[in-house]
């Protein structure tokens, strides 16, 4: 019996998944294809002078997406905590060691408002983990520039902008706005995208520092990626001799994830066009169900996904659906964020047609139709 053989849902006694919800930390982000697992393989296989392995796959990773520097992190929230401690710290090596010392006063960094969320830990929280004071701009509602401007002080030591379908969307000022506001302060802007899929957009509009999440939209192994000005990301990576030290990653994911970079760049994602093809039949399946209504829907951060949006109605609500969905061995997950309003989305990007089936089946059996 192979190792791979050896591996079951049943050994360990966990459920089967089907990830409806998307790219989730919670259910394990993404699947990685051969070719990463290949270079996972080698990495754990194999030796490293491993600060030589991350200055030299961060050069690699730089080429590829023209920009000054990148590093890679063990996940997109260590990116934000390191960037974080990184713009405070300055490159000053007393402060990598004691990033909470007193002898820095510059902690403050500006985030909108509607920006402070909980994408399964507060942003706040990475804030602090960097030694960061988070200081909210504007309203949940609202954040024009003027209001990052109105709260920069000379403790001030960067802007922080979450990209992100949990934050709000309306009545936002764009990375290009905030990127203005920081140099006309020169402050450093860092843009947390970490779903995001354009690894380009955001540096070339200004931000001084852009974090993605490795197993998200690039899907790679568990990882994070900080790219952006040299000099910048050279401060990120001095933080490895303080908070990054608890939180490194390892050679075998470092090679993974630069290889997943290699494929993304070169073969891209699913196409928003092809995942509206795969949607058809789906949506004609489920709308065959008494009691849903399902139609197509496009991401509410404007990004080319669609997914399956079901207004459900009748005895079985929502929410009631959604917990039964997850129940026995098969667990279905979707993405639930408006089931108290009687709707949940499907979203496809990591479901095959076999599991489309047991979807329906599995919904028609919870609405007894």
């Amino acid at each position: 019996m192979t190792v791979t053989e050896g591996i079951s849902y049943q050994k360990y006694g966990l459920k089967e998944v089907i990830n409806a919800s998307g790219k989730m930390t919670i259910l394990g982000v993404s699947k990685v294809s051969d070719n990463v697992l290949a270079a996972q393989q080698f990495g754990g296989q194999h030796f490293f002078e491993m600060s030589d392995l991350v200055i030299q796959t961060g050069r690699h990773i730089a080429q590829l997406l023209e920009v000054e520097d990148a590093i890679v992190v063990s996940s997109a929230s260590a990116g934000i905590a390191q960037s974080v401690a990184g713009m405070i710290g300055q490159g000053d090596l007393f402060h990598a060691y004691h990033p909470y010392t007193k002898k820095v006063s510059r902690r403050e960094i500006i985030v909108p408002k509607g920006h402070n969320v909980d994408y399964g830990t507060p942003v706040e929280v990475m804030v602090g983990l960097g030694g960061g004071k988070i200081v909210e701009a504007g309203y949940a509602n609202m954040c024009h520039a003027e209001y990052i401007e109105m709260m920069v002080t000379p403790e001030t030591a960067a802007i922080l902008y979450i990209k992100s379908h949990h934050t709000v969307q309306k009545s936002m000022l764009s990375v290009a706005e905030a990127a203005a506001i920081a140099k006309k302060y020169q402050l450093p802007l860092i843009v947390d995208a970490a779903a995001e899929e354009d690894l380009e957009k955001y540096t070339a509009e200004g931000a001084n520092l852009v974090i993605y999440s490795g197993g998200k939209a690039i899907e790679g192994p568990t990882s994070g990626l900080v790219i952006g000005d040299a000099t910048l990301i050279e401060w990120v990576r001095l933080q490895t001799k303080g908070i990054g030290r608890a939180m490194k990653v390892g050679k075998e994911n470092i090679l993974g994830f630069t290889t997943a970079i290699e494929d993304y760049i070169q073969n891209g994602s699913e196409s928003g066009h092809a995942m509206k093809a795969r949607l058809q039949p789906f949506l004609a399946d489920l709308n065959t169900i008494a009691g849903i209504e399902a139609t197509e829907e496009q991401d509410g951060a404007g990004r080319d996904i669609y997914r399956a949006k079901v207004a459900v109605s009748g005895p079985v609500t929502a929410l009631e659906v959604v917990k039964q969905l997850k129940e026995g061995q098969l667990a279905i997950y979707t993405r639930e964020y408006r089931a108290n309003n009687g709707v949940i989305e499907f979203d496809i990007r990591a479901v095959n047609q076999y599991e489309m089936t047991q979807i329906v089946e599995r919904l028609r059996s919870i609405l007894n139709n």
